[in-house]
């Protein structure tokens, strides 16, 4: 086969993906920079000509407005504290699932993994009751050692921890799958070398799981960031972005503009403010992995 028929044979084959890319990612994407340089409204929504073109007013509301800088803050609190402790839990069960001395592996890969497929909304309930600061399970435990009752979603400075608390639950599961198949991947020969040369545990995890975990890190990163950076309906059940606008997220904003106040061309400049943020952030992730010897 020539180089021109397998340039063309290539470009066939990846034509479905391209054309699903297209539609359900350049598509959307360009829709919301449309949208968000007009007035779209409710009034818009039954008439699409009482729509008019704005420019960049939409943004310039956002930048002035404070309840923006404060969805932006909390989202940015979410993402740094809630996704390194969802990956170093992921890691350490990966861990101990992954161990030889380990028996009935099956089970505890689906106990850890059962909450990610399980109803958010459900989830989100119960943990509400488990939180619930007279007879919830929380406090009750708490109250065995002396702590007294918290008012984990109603007190400004426990809400955010509480909704981290139960997302990093919810998600480790998924990620911990991915780090026991990296950790399938690396030789045992590296590691039985390693033991011959006197290497402990700690060396050998140092020096043979970390670096041969480093793609795998990489998109475990990735993927547990941008889930944080949207996060939506644990703080949207649980405390409406409550108390104060403590847990209020920049999809929970977005769609408070959008569908409670019917403002969607603002609405849809907080979209495409959070598109470019989380591109940014993935963009800064992959030149730093770069960069590692």
């Amino acid at each position: 086969m020539s180089a021109e028929r397998a340039s063309r044979a290539g470009w066939l084959f990846l034509a479905p993906a391209l054309t699903l890319i297209g539609v359900f990612f350049f598509l959307p994407v360009g829709a919301s920079l449309v949208l968000s340089l007009t007035n779209f409204d409710i009034y818009a929504v039954a008439d699409p000509r009482n729509a008019q073109l704005v420019g960049l007013r939409n943004y310039r509301e956002l930048v002035a407005a404070p309840l923006f800088w404060t969805a932006l803050k909390n989202t940015f609190y979410f993402v740094l504290v809630g996704a390194p402790l969802t990956v170093l839990v992921a890691l350490g069960a990966a861990l101990l699932v992954n161990a030889k001395l380990v028996r009935l592996k099956g089970f505890f890969r689906t106990a850890y993994f059962a909450p990610y497929v399980t109803t958010i909304v459900a989830i989100a309930i119960v943990w509400r009751y488990l939180y619930h600061p007279r007879y919830g399970l929380v406090n009750a435990v708490l109250a065995t050692v002396g702590i007294g009752p918290i008012d984990w979603l109603g007190d400004a400075r426990w809400a955010m921890p509480a909704i981290i608390l139960l997302v990093v639950w919810r998600n480790f599961g998924y990620n911990m799958l991915i780090f026991v198949a990296g950790l399938q991947r690396i030789p045992t020969q590296l590691y039985e070398a390693a033991e011959l040369d006197g290497a402990g545990w700690w060396a050998r995890f140092r020096h043979i799981t970390l670096p041969q975990l480093a793609p795998t890190f990489l998109f475990v990163g990735i993927i547990t960031a941008i889930g944080f950076f949207q996060l939506f309906a644990e703080p949207y059940v649980m405390t409406q972005g409550g108390p104060l606008k403590s847990t209020l997220s920049m999809v929970l904003y977005m769609y408070e503009e959008g569908f409670r106040w019917w403002r969607l061309g603002s609405a849809a400049a907080i979209a495409f403010v959070l598109f470019v943020v989380i591109l940014a952030f993935t963009l800064l992730q992959l030149k730093i992995q770069r960069e590692e010897p």
